[in-house]
């Protein structure tokens, strides 16, 4: 178990050296693909070659490797997948869980599948888990006993300005977050570039609020470029690009952890998180907007504080942040279970049993996720998972999503049924 801060090197330096040490091919999992992307870019560059020789990478719809690939980059769900088809890992020596602090449903599953797995078929199989916060105990236990490699931090001191919105002025409504919060964020990011030096990364909850940030800062005479994971990897590789002159990025929580945006000396923090949350009354999990945990929040304004000294503007006042939530909830305590559910049956484990999860399911939740999938023929009676069940779990998405396409595409053909099905995925709020 490895507990570092943010931008201490430990994406970097120890995939290196745990492959060295177990040989073989490594496997490193990243919560998400623009992490995987550049940790990969970075790994490779460090060792003076092109991505796709000793370091590749897969995420969904994009692989770079080769036979000499012996450092693998991955997301957290593409592993899944590949584990739920190859549980014996075939090749790999070690997988290396980045950025396990996040509780993320899939990290969650990950690791427990994985403890599954060499406790049952792979002895040999090197586990190592990376956090950037205070959990490394819990996790450490999880993995046996593992002991904890603390490093401490190396950062810069970075100064905290509180700058809450006007009187009046709520961050967020029925409708979503309110225009006249994203143009005070705006006009912080304004203020930070007149008093502050460097380059300014800016939170903000999701892409649109991304883009309206964006286009509010038109006319600052410094570049504006958008980071989120709707983007194509070109976009999203030239936010991540060093460049003379001065720039704001504008991203979501793609940029809170994983990723280095060179150049940063300023942080403007919204305080705002998009998580998924569970609706019992409509029976379909979504994307909420929520304020950001005191953790989260001290992880942003941590990314100022890499180069040198920094700054963080906090777009809420110094008495709000003592009433924020310590940590973000875990995913499972709150998320709909619906694939989780299916991973699960498809493990052979229906109820979890055996399994080493830091937390466990909500009964309840469980149970109407158990309900859903009986509905969509995905398990029989006894949980088990059917052959259409196991069909709806190869595509990474929401198992009634799934079943739609699959179903629609025989009735009105793949593409037709692919538009109503992202339609609705976008409308449900699955989309940030």
């Amino acid at each position: 178990m490895v507990q570092a801060p943010p931008g201490s090197g430990k994406t970097t330096l120890v995939p290196p050296a745990v492959a060295l040490a177990a040989g073989g091919r490594v496997v490193v999992t990243q919560p998400r693909r623009i992490a995987a992307r550049a940790a990969a870019a970075r790994l490779a560059h460090l060792l003076g070659e092109s991505v796709g020789e000793t370091v590749g990478y897969a995420v969904r719809g994009d692989r770079r490797t080769s036979s000499s690939t012996r450092i693998e980059v991955v997301t957290s769900g593409l592993l899944l997948r590949r584990l739920q088809a190859d549980p014996g890992l075939d090749g790999v020596s070690a997988v290396v869980l980045d950025e396990v602090h996040e509780r993320a449903l899939d990290s969650d599953l990950l690791l427990a599948l994985l403890l599954d797995v060499r406790g049952a078929l792979r002895e040999d199989l090197a586990l190592v888990a990376m956090s950037a916060t205070v959990e490394a105990e819990r996790f450490a236990a999880l993995l046996g006993g593992a002991p904890v490699i603390d490093v401490p931090g190396t950062l810069h001191p970075v100064t905290t300005s509180w700058a809450g919105p006007p009187p009046g002025v709520l961050p967020v409504d029925d409708r979503g977050v309110t225009p006249a919060f994203l143009a005070h964020v705006a006009a912080t990011v304004r203020r930070a570039l007149a008093e502050r030096e460097g380059d300014v990364l800016v939170f903000v909850p999701g892409a649109r609020e991304v883009d309206r940030v964006c286009r509010a800062l038109v006319g600052t005479g410094v570049d504006v470029l958008a980071l989120h994971g709707r983007l194509d990897a070109a976009a999203q590789d030239d936010a991540l690009r060093e460049r003379p002159g001065r720039r704001v990025v504008v991203a979501t929580a793609v940029a809170e952890s994983s990723l280095t945006v060179p150049g940063v000396r300023v942080v403007v923090d919204a305080g705002l998180s998009r998580e998924p949350r569970y609706d019992a009354g409509r029976g379909l999990g979504g994307l909420v907007t929520v304020r950001v945990s005191r953790a989260a929040a001290d992880q942003r304004a941590g990314r100022a504080g890499r180069l040198g000294p920094g700054a963080a503007y906090r777009c809420w006042s110094e008495a709000d942040h003592a009433h924020l939530a310590a940590h973000p909830a875990p995913e499972i305590a709150v998320a709909d279970l619906t694939g989780l559910a299916l991973d699960l049956a498809v493990w052979g484990t229906p109820d979890a049993a055996g399994l080493s999860l830091l937390d466990p399911p909500p009964s309840a939740a469980l149970d109407a996720a158990r309900r859903t999938l009986r509905d969509l023929g995905a398990v029989d009676a006894d949980g088990r998972a059917t052959d259409r069940g196991r069909s709806l779990a190869d595509v990474p998405a929401d198992p009634r999503l799934v079943r739609a396409l699959l179903d629609g595409a025989a009735l009105v053909g793949p593409r037709l049924a692919a538009e109503v099905v992202a339609f609705i995925r976008h409308a449900e709020g699955y989309v940030p």
